[in-house]
């Protein structure tokens, strides 16, 4: 039942896709030559005789198309886990990359790789060119691997290299990449297809020859035999989602479903309810009596808590005919939506003569950059007037800066914050159950007793949850992972951290943190983090050392005897190129293997980040076992996009194909600083300067 709930929450959120039932753009199993718009994400799902297939799919680059894909085969098989029948769950990646776009005389021709990490289960690489002419669009490639196994020629690659005729089993391991197997085989096969599309009715029609001739699910006697011809209709809902019916290899009939969502869309403004400002008095806008509403600072903080912003301090420079507000965003998703709050009613507020306004944005606790706005302008001319390159000018990103003998301070009282919100946990690819997942009360609650030094805290309670102990881990490392699902069962109710955090930033650019208590579900310990983030610069140097002991399954104040110290150290580089950062950390992880950690996260202005992670260690694959290395994918979900008001919550989504013993880490507490401090970084501030106005 969880699988179900899991699929409607996804399609809830996401509109239309046309995908393959193997979840890159195609037709019905083959591909075509197709890409989604950049920076789109698709999640498509089919069920058929031979395999159900999960995958999610993105458009990471304008001609760069990759995807994960889980398949079940032989899933409705009651003796599927038996040794001599196909029960195989299988977990891959594939990519394919458009090389010529398609104009009025060419076709669109991509070049692809399924399974390129994987057990090599749906090994192929194509060819594929696609022509459209009016409503059709038809596709033909040429395909190696099972690709091959029907009406097969020989491999053009051969004449050029007698190697191209050799194709070896791939590693059955899985995780590793294929290489020594890419494009290689005696024989190629041709595969290719149409789609037609009623523009009237949301109907569209599907045929296909797939040269995929199913020999390893013949031999393993999930089919008898099959056939290269399929087809299949589809129909687009007034939501926009795709249901897809089809006949496949003449054996069995298929459904599939898919939906997308294009993460580079426009950031929405949501415009805040309408109230009256503090400027029309104590009964109109409701503020205190207690509060003096003479005081210009006293009505801008008032007006701009009413919007989730926390003005901290500020100080008036009348003969500079300037101010600086030091500012903190608690309801924004974009910081730039906050800093216009900030101008809007600034302008409304601050005395006439003050022209230059100067707003730091403190951001977790820390004074990240100082935005600068020329006001002067304004009173002689509308922004409707200005041209765009005018409009930026007025926006001037600076360096930080801490405010000496403010004028005006915030007296921040503080108080115990509690909060209680149901929450979801999930546990994606058991080889016997692919989803189990948990719906507890979680309850959060923190404390500052400086601006500096906090206390955080979270329990959870358990209301339902399907985890279970019934997959013993075979790691021949020490269990610092594989051995979680002890904790959700035992530990379904129990503490989930309980620690104390010192934050400093000594010098510009440099920004620390330190931490002791119950870090998180399987560890406690202490340990300190250091970030060198230059102003302007895209590269951050970055350490981090943890000592940690494991704690016991019941999530309570028990402890076991395992214990371990983390230590990394990190770089970090911000891509001017589609917004693309990359961190590579080097260190010692939980198991007390060496190793490094690449990633790469693509972030969009409207919140949404996906990304992924390798790790390689002095673990072999073959000690690490299934999978060779560990590998995931991450998404962070802004909330904004889907209730339209504004807030800063998101959910953070890591996709693991497996979770194994080697390169593992405490997540939330190694080189976490640079990704948390992103949103009010140089180059996200620059680039959202037109944003930051008021647009009157």
């Amino acid at each position: 039942m969880s699988k179900y709930i899991y699929i409607s929450i996804f399609l809830f959120f996401f509109s239309h896709s046309n995908a393959s039932d193997l979840g890159t753009s195609g037709i019905i199993d083959v591909p075509n030559a197709r890409m989604m718009q950049d920076g789109t994400l698709k999640l498509t799902y089919s069920s058929q005789k031979i395999a159900n297939i999960s995958s999610l799919t993105f458009q990471a680059l304008p001609n760069l198309e990759a995807t994960f894909r889980y398949t079940i085969f032989n899933p409705d098989n009651p003796n599927r886990n038996s040794s001599d029948i196909d029960g195989l769950n299988d977990r891959s990646y594939a990519i394919k990359y458009r090389v010529i776009e398609e104009d009025r005389f060419t076709p669109e021709i991509s070049i692809g790789i399924q399974d390129l990490l994987g057990t090599g289960a749906l090994n192929a690489e194509y060819i594929v060119a696609s022509k459209k002419y009016k409503n059709f669009d038809i596709s033909i490639g040429l395909g190696w691997g099972r690709l091959s196994e029907r009406d097969r020629m020989n491999n053009p690659f051969g004449y050029l290299d007698s190697n191209f005729k050799k194709r070896i089993t791939p590693n059955s391991l899985g995780g590793k990449v294929r290489s020594d197997t890419f494009f290689k085989g005696e024989k190629v096969g041709l595969f290719g297809g149409l789609i037609y599309k009623n523009p009237d009715n949301g109907l569209s029609f599907f045929a296909e020859y797939n040269s995929d001739s199913y020999n390893r699910e013949i031999t393993l006697d999930t089919i008898d035999s099959s056939s290269p011809l399929s087809y299949g209709v589809g129909w687009s809902s007034s939501n926009n989602l795709e249901f897809k019916i089809s006949h496949q290899q003449g054996n069995q009939y298929a459904l599939s479903v898919s939906s997308e969502i294009n993460l580079k869309r426009d950031a929405p403004i949501y415009d805040d309810k309408d109230f009256y400002s503090s400027y029309d008095g104590h009964e109109l806008s409701g503020a205190p009596e207690s509060l003096n509403l003479d005081s210009w600072y006293n009505r801008l903080f008032y007006d701009l808590e009413r919007t989730g912003i926390l003005l901290r301090e500020a100080k008036l420079i009348p003969k500079n005919n300037q101010v600086y507000l030091e500012i903190s965003n608690y309801r924004y998703n974009a910081i730039s939506d906050a800093i216009r709050k900030v101008i809007t009613f600034s302008q409304i507020h601050l005395p006439r003569n003050i022209n230059n306004i100067n707003i730091i944005v403190n951001e977790n606790e820390f004074n990240v950059m100082t935005v600068a706005y020329q006001r002067e302008s304004f009173v002689k001319k509308s922004l409707n007037y200005l041209d765009e390159r005018e409009i930026r000018s007025r926006v001037t990103i600076l360096k930080p800066r801490e405010i000496d003998a403010p004028t005006n301070t915030t007296n921040l009282i503080s108080l115990i914050n509690l909060s209680a919100n149901l929450a979801p946990k999930f546990q994606f690819f058991d080889p016997n159950e692919p989803l189990k997942g948990q719906v507890f009360l979680k309850i959060d609650g923190n404390y500052n007793f400086t601006r500096k030094l906090r206390i955080f805290g979270s329990y959870d309670i358990n209301i339902h949850n399907n985890f279970d102990l019934k997959r013993d881990s075979n790691s021949s490392l020490h269990k610092v992972r594989t051995d979680i699902n002890q904790y959700l069962v035992k530990g379904a109710s129990g503490l989930e951290s309980l620690y104390i955090e010192l934050l400093s930033n000594p010098i510009e650019g440099v920004y620390f943190r330190s931490y002791a208590g119950i870090l998180e579900t399987m560890y406690s310990g202490l340990g300190s983090e250091f970030l060198y983030q230059p102003y302007k610069s895209r590269i951050a140097l970055g350490a981090t050392i943890n000592r940690v002991i494991k704690r016991g399954f019941e999530r309570n104040f028990d402890h076991l005897d395992y214990m371990s110290t983390t230590a990394f150290v990190s770089l970090f580089y911000a891509s001017p190129f589609y917004n693309y950062d990359f961190a590579l950390h080097l260190g010692r992880y939980l198991a007390k293997d060496v190793g490094a950690t690449f990633e790469i996260r693509r972030s969009f202005n409207n919140g949404f980040t996906i990304g992924a992670y390798a790790t390689f260690t002095n673990v072999s694959s073959e000690q690490f076992g299934e999978g060779s290395y560990d590998k995931g994918i991450y998404l962070r979900i802004p909330f904004d996009n889907f209730i339209n008001q504004n807030t800063k919550t998101a959910i953070p989504v890591m996709v693991k194909s497996l979770t194994r013993d080697g390169g593992q880490k405490l997540d939330d507490f190694t080189g976490r600083l640079w990704f948390d401090l992103r949103n009010v970084r140089y180059d996200n501030l620059f680039e959202n300067k037109d944003r930051m106005l008021p647009k009157w």
